[in-house]
C-alpha cells in the first residue's frame, strides 16, 4: 500500500485520481479515496444543521447528533466521477482533465433518506428530493451553491443515505463532513457533499449543476441536457500497472468491473491490442453499482511491447465501447481500458 498514492489534477478546488491498484482491495482507505470539488472546500461548524423543507407536511431541521441517534445502515459502494477518462476523449472535452483513476470504493454509514422524509410527509405532488451542499463558488457574477436531484422513486430506495462515516471512520472533510448523501449506482456527483438542505419539490431542479453542467450534450445514446444518471458500465486492469516491465514468465491481469444499470455479465481481455479476447474469471459479487474483481492468467508468448485491453458487459446489454464515446462536456466515457507493457 505505501507504493499508491493519489495523483494530484487540481490544487483548488482539489481534484485527486485514486491509483488503480487500489481496485485489488475491497475498500479504498480514506487517504487513497478520490476527490472531486467544484469549489473550494466549506468549513463547517459543529453546530451544522439538514434542514428538510419544500413540498413536505412538517419541514424539519436536525443536528448532526440527531441525525447520529436515528436507526442506521451501511452500505458499500463504488462512487465514480461522471468525467473519469475524460482525457481519452479525441478532442479533450472542457473540464477537470481526469485520467482512468476518478474512482473509489467505501463503505458508508448513515441513515435511509426515506427515513427521514417519512416524519416530514413527502406531499403527493412531489416528483423530485434536491439537495443542496454547503460549497459554493462565483458564476458569471452571482454566487452559487452545489445542488442535484434525484426523482423521487430513487431518492427513496433503501439503500439512499445521509451519512456521516466511511470506513467505519468520520468522513474526511474532502469527502464531504460531516455530512454527505450517498447513492448508489450513479454517477459520484449524485452523492452531494457537505449537505444543508433536503428539498422536496413539485417541479424539476433548475440548477447550473442540473441543467448546464453535468448533463450530456451531443452524445449519440442521450438527448441534449439529459442530467447524468447511471454509471456506465466500464472495467479497468489495475495490474500490471501501465508501462511496467514483465519477466517472460505466466502472471495475472487483474481488475474490477462495474455498472450502474445491472449485474456485469462478462469482462474479456485482449492481449494484442484487440485483435483476439478471452473471457476473465468473475469473482463474488456481481458489479451491480459495487465493483466485481476479475483475473485472468496470461503468459506472453514472447518479448515485447503489448497492448492489454479490458471490455465489460452487464446484464442491460451494454458493452464498452472500443472507441471513445465523444460528448460536449465530457461525461460517460467508458472506453475500453488500454494499457501498454514490456516483456524483456
Amino acid at each position: 500500500m505505501d507504493e499508491l498514492k493519489r495523483t494530484t489534477v487540481t490544487e483548488d478546488p482539489p481534484n485527486r485520481e485514486s491509483p488503480l491498484g487500489i481496485l485489488l482491495k475491497d475498500l479504498t482507505p480514506a487517504e487513497l479515496f478520490y476527490i472531486r470539488s467544484n469549489f473550494s472546500v466549506p468549513q463547517l461548524v459543529p453546530e451544522h444543521r439538514i434542514d428538510v423543507c419544500g413540498a413536505v407536511d412538517n419541514a424539519l431541521s436536525f443536528d448532526l447528533e440527531e441525525l447520529r441517534s436515528m436507526e442506521s445502515r451501511d452500505v458499500t459502494v463504488t462512487f465514480e466521477c461522471a468525467g473519469n477518462a475524460r482525457l481519452s476523449m479525441v478532442p479533450v472535452p472542457k473540464g477537470t482533465a481526469w485520467g482512468w483513476g476518478a474512482v473509489s470504493t467505501a463503505r458508508f454509514t448513515g441513515v435511509p433518506l426515506r427515513q427521514i422524509l417519512g416524519p416530514a410527509g413527502v406531499a403527493e405532488t412531489a416528483i423530485e428530493v434536491a439537495f443542496r451542499g454547503a460549497d459554493r463558488g462565483s458564476l458569471r457574477g452571482e454566487t452559487i451553491a452545489f445542488e442535484r436531484s434525484l426523482p423521487l422513486d430513487v431518492a427513496l430506495q433503501d439503500d439512499v443515505l445521509v451519512a456521516w462515516k466511511m470506513n467505519g471512520e468520520p468522513l474526511p472533510l474532502e469527502n464531504g463532513a460531516p455530512v454527505r448523501v450517498v447513492v448508489p449506482r450513479w454517477y459520484g456527483v449524485a452523492s452531494v457533499k457537505w449537505l444543508e438542505r433536503i428539498a422536496v419539490l413539485e417541479q424539476p431542479l433548475d440548477a447550473h449543476f442540473q441543467t448546464e453542467r453535468y448533463v450530456y450534450v451531443k452524445d449519440p445514446f442521450e438527448a441534449d441536457q439529459t442530467p447524468v444518471t447511471a454509471m456506465r458500465v466500464r472495467s479497468l486492469i489495475a495490474s500490471p500497472a501501465d508501462g511496467a516491465r514483465l519477466a517472460p514468465e505466466e502472471l495475472s491481469i487483474e481488475g474490477s468491473a462495474w455498472s450502474g444499470s445491472g449485474a456485469v455479465t462478462a469482462v474479456n481481455i485482449s492481449c494484442d491490442g484487440g485483435n483476439t479476447w478471452v473471457e476473465a474469471e468473475l469473482g463474488e459479487g456481481d458489479g451491480f453499482g459495487l465493483a466485481r474483481r476479475w483475473r485472468l492468467a496470461w503468459t506472453p508468448p514472447g518479448p515485447g511491447r503489448y497492448r492489454l485491453l479490458s471490455r465489460a458487459t452487464d446484464a442491460a446489454g451494454h458493452q464498452q465501447p472500443l472507441e471513445p464515446i465523444w460528448n460536449e462536456l465530457g461525461y460517460g466515457n467508458n472506453l475500453a481500458h488500454r494499457i501498454e507493457v514490456e516483456v524483456a
